[in-house]
């Protein structure tokens, strides 16, 4: 049977699809930070120095924020599967049969007949039940936990790579164009990682290009108003 072509069925495909939708949401961060950062600065002085500095700065730090706090919820997640599959493990060596009728359970709480479900865990425990356990139970892999160095490492490049547009268009033009510039350019690629995110998550696009383009709009115009006054 042939399968509808936009349905990722496999899981490694639904895995690759979080991952790009995070990259998505972590250089429209990176986009929204920095432009409200060099716009702001930008409001009190179009010198390249100072623009340079700010934006430098917003960009380091945000991106080591970004890691850190990715880092550090990827590992509590990690440990906490670390745990319920060695809980797992120790229940499936302390209660064999019990853990077979929990897995038949499971197979028929899923639509599968008693005979069915019992066949099913059965040819599943004889070929790995602690796998068939972690897929059914706790819906995980354990040869495929999520590692928090490699999620920390995806936010921040995520997240350089979005503050990078803003620090060029503010830097790049001529002093006197550099406000409308970079504005004109966070619109438009707030819009795209609008239309990327609800691409990705089969949501409302419209919608989702609106909140972007007006949350980013109204932080560069809070921020400009901002340095304005103080400069």
């Amino acid at each position: 049977m042939s399968t509808h072509p936009n349905e990722p069925h496999d899981a490694s495909l639904s895995g690759r699809l979080n991952w790009l939708r995070a990259g998505v949401l972590g250089a429209n961060d990176g986009i929204v930070s920095t432009a409200g950062l060099v716009v702001g600065v930008a409001g009190a002085t179009t010198s390249t120095g100072p623009l340079l500095t700010a934006g430098i700065a917003g960009l380091t730090a945000g991106a080591v924020s970004m890691a850190l706090g990715e880092y550090v919820s990827v590992s509590s997640q990690r440990d906490t599967e670390k745990a319920l599959l060695a809980r797992e493990k120790a229940e499936l060596a302390d209660f064999p049969e019990e853990e077979f009728e929990e897995l038949a359970a499971l197979y028929e709480a899923k639509g599968l007949t008693r005979a069915t479900a019992r066949q099913v865990a059965l040819e599943l425990t004889e070929n790995d039940a602690f796998a068939a356990h972690a897929d059914v139970e706790l819906h995980l892999d354990p040869e495929e936990l999520t590692s928090p160095w490699q999620a920390a490492g995806a936010s921040a490049i995520a997240f350089t790579t979005g503050s990078l547009l803003p620090l060029a268009a503010i830097l790049l033009p001529p002093p006197g164009a550099r406000v409308p510039v970079a504005f004109v350019v966070v619109i438009v690629a707030l819009a795209l990682t609008g239309w990327l995110s609800a691409r990705l998550g089969g949501a409302h696009r419209s919608r989702a290009i609106l909140r972007l383009v007006v949350g980013g709009a109204l932080a560069m115009a809070v921020t400009y108003g901002i340095g304005s006054l103080v400069g």
